[in-house]
């Protein structure tokens, strides 16, 4: 796929996708937002909204922008050039006004480990003016629907990981926030503890009506977002519903490895016509009826095909699609 056709159907994508039906009052609007780092662009005009009372995901590769742009949601960190509003308060004006309405989560532990859990809860209340019956109230339902109360004497430091992070999230909301931000939240969790945290953003969504933002590298947390962005060398490539992101790429998908790839290359494309993609030394295809394909490449050529697999489109794909790369580097993988 060339650049201007990749740059057409990257378009294309943030055009059509709108916000799912119902979810039309924004909660964040950027607009045109970049932001340099001396002579890197790590945000380069990036504009979306998030809408009130949905689970977004920004989805991308390390470096491709997404903790640049939640610090600036953070009020950590101005923008170089473009606008935010968080529930229609303009961030570089009106950041004390937004503040009191954020929740964060960050990627690395923000709870101070010599602390009891519940000792973290209520000096995180305190910070935002809370006192008395109404903070121990709250405190200890968020110990209660979090699962924590029969922790809330232990020093955090005394925690597994999991407990560690339904405690950040516990403290993120004793104030009640109407927007959550969270980094990187499955950092260090098992699958068990990831699913019991994305379940539990579903009930804040659902039951309390709180907006979720979250960053994530994480295929499976995205796929359960209600929308994703994706976000690749600080330009959004994509935005839309996971299953809207998905239908984009055609058919099924079909990865060849081989001792030889760009033999095999030349190979198929003369005797089928297609036009195989080398990414990360294999080869990648996306066409209908996979697996007749996979049938016909072992009969043709059984010496040169090492293994081969299909399926159909994830979210990783997506990107392979629209930027040519994987998600992940060989490292990171």
């Amino acid at each position: 796929m060339g650049d201007s056709e990749r740059t057409r159907l990257i378009e294309e994508t943030i055009i059509t996708h709108s916000a799912p039906r119902g979810m039309h009052v924004p909660a964040v609007e950027v607009e045109g937002l970049r932001h340099m780092y001396g002579v890197r662009e790590a945000l380069a005009g990036v504009t979306l909204t998030v809408f009130r009372g949905e689970i977004f995901g920004l989805l991308g590769p390390n470096g491709g922008g997404k903790t640049t742009l939640f610090k600036i949601l953070c009020t950590l960190l101005p923008g170089t050039d473009g606008r935010v509003r968080l529930f229609g308060h303009d961030l570089g004006r009106e950041s004390y006004a937004v503040r009191r309405r954020l929740g964060v989560v960050f990627q690395h532990p923000s709870l101070d480990p010599k602390l009891t859990v519940l000792e973290n809860l209520r000096h995180h209340g305190y910070l935002y003016g809370m006192r008395g019956k109404a903070l121990r109230t709250r405190a200890q339902a968020m110990l209660d629907r979090l699962g924590l109360a029969d922790r809330a004497g232990d020093r955090v430091g005394t925690l597994s990981g999991g407990l560690q992070r339904r405690t950040e999230l516990a403290k993120a909301l004793v104030h009640q926030p109407e927007l959550l931000l969270l980094d990187e939240p499955s950092t260090g969790l098992d699958p068990g503890a990831r699913r019991d945290f994305t379940h539990y953003l579903g009930h804040l969504r659902d039951q309390e009506g709180v907006t979720v933002l979250l960053t994530t590298h994480i295929l499976d947390e995205a796929e359960r977002c209600d929308r994703v962005g994706i976000l690749h060398n600080g330009k959004l490539v994509a935005l839309g519903t996971p299953e809207e992101l998905k239908s984009q790429v055609g058919g099924d998908v079909v990865v060849v490895h081989s001792h030889n790839p760009e033999d095999l290359q030349t190979k198929l494309r003369g005797r089928f016509g297609c036009n195989p993609v080398l990414v990360d030394g294999n080869l990648r295809l996306e066409l209908p009826r996979g697996h007749e394909f996979v049938r016909d490449v072992v009969e043709a050529f059984p010496r040169e095909v090492e293994s081969i697999t299909f399926g159909k489109p994830t979210l990783e794909d997506v990107f392979i699609h629209l930027t040519g790369h994987r998600l992940w580097g060989e490292n990171e993988a």
